[in-house]
């Protein structure tokens, strides 16, 4: 009896471990992965249609397999330099390439070259954001959805200079007493990812060649009013990860315990080969309900 008591003792101490690992487990599996593609740049010449097909079925055919993907913006490979028939085209390609080449759910928001700033044109109906915001299905530039437990912030950071003739990287005033806003209305508890276009934070642009005393940054590469985000960024600690493209080159920067991604172009150098160090891809992130992510970039 006392020896049938004991083994049934043992047993239990035996067990504890084993469920122990299986809710570690479960703890490491990612509620959410996604794919984050940027500066698709698609029109229908250098062979972007096919790439871009491969790159769409190659991100499907990950295991574990992604749950959704987000678009970081130049979805189209220039509005500004054709005339509305080349636009209407490029647009249908990409709105045609993704109906019929991906299953996946997507997220979308605007690139400088999504936009239409032609100068000779300002009483056209699609000047400015509305015509690629209609392309896209977008009520507004910027919005926010929550899913799998984490909040989904999606900037609009391309805006017009002061001098009405060249974009740079921010918010606006608007903008960002709505990023406030959503950041004070989110539970404490519940982390969030942030994507833009422009990145609010990078270390690419210290890459730059031919530097004799100093590094020239200009504002339609990054941010300029980066301090202003990070500060609020600072107020709200379940800001986890910033995810932008743009520059086409691959970069992390952790900052305040935020990770601000630049991933690289799925068109590479606009479809001529990689960009610098960077291959064609698209970012891999997976999301945990701690908080925690884990990500990689992968060429196609």
């Amino acid at each position: 009896m006392e020896r049938r008591s004991a083994i049934k003792n043992l047993g239990g101490i035996l067990l504890l471990p084993s469920l122990g690992f299986n809710v570690a487990q479960d703890l490491k599996k990612p509620v959410l992965r996604i794919a984050h593609i940027t500066d698709v740049h698609l029109k229908n010449e250098f062979g972007a249609p096919d790439k871009f097909i491969k790159c769409l079925h190659h991100l499907q055919s990950q295991s574990p397999k992604v749950d959704l993907i987000l678009n970081g913006g130049d979805a189209v490979f220039d509005m500004n330099k054709e005339n509305i028939d080349n636009i209407n085209d490029q647009w249908k390609l990409m709105k045609d390439t993704m109906k019929n080449e991906s299953n996946l759910p997507i997220h979308y928001c605007l690139g400088n070259h999504d936009i239409w700033w032609n100068e000779n044109s300002r009483n056209e109906a699609f000047y400015g954001k509305k015509y690629s915001m209609d392309q896209l299905g977008l009520a507004k530039p910027y919005y926010s959805f929550v899913k799998a437990g984490w909040k989904f912030l999606i900037l609009d950071s391309v805006h017009l200079d002061i001098d009405q003739t060249w974009y740079i990287g921010k918010l606006g005033d608007a903008q960002f007493e709505w990023l406030e806003q959503e950041l004070k209305t989110t539970p404490g508890d519940m982390p969030v990812l942030v994507m833009s276009h422009i990145p609010i934070l990078t270390a690419l642009l210290m890459i730059e060649e031919n530097v004799v005393n100093k590094w020239t940054m200009l504002g339609g590469d990054m941010h300029t009013d980066t301090a202003k985000i990070i500060n609020l960024f600072y107020q709200y600690p379940n800001v986890r990860l910033c995810l932008s493209g743009h520059l086409h080159m691959r970069d992390k920067v952790i900052y305040n315990n935020v990770s601000y991604i630049c991933n690289g172009a799925v068109s590479g150098a606009w479809w001529k080969g990689q960009r610098r160090e960077t291959v064609p891809g698209y970012g891999i992130v997976d999301l945990f309900s701690d908080g925690s992510f884990e990500e990689s970039y992968i060429g196609y």
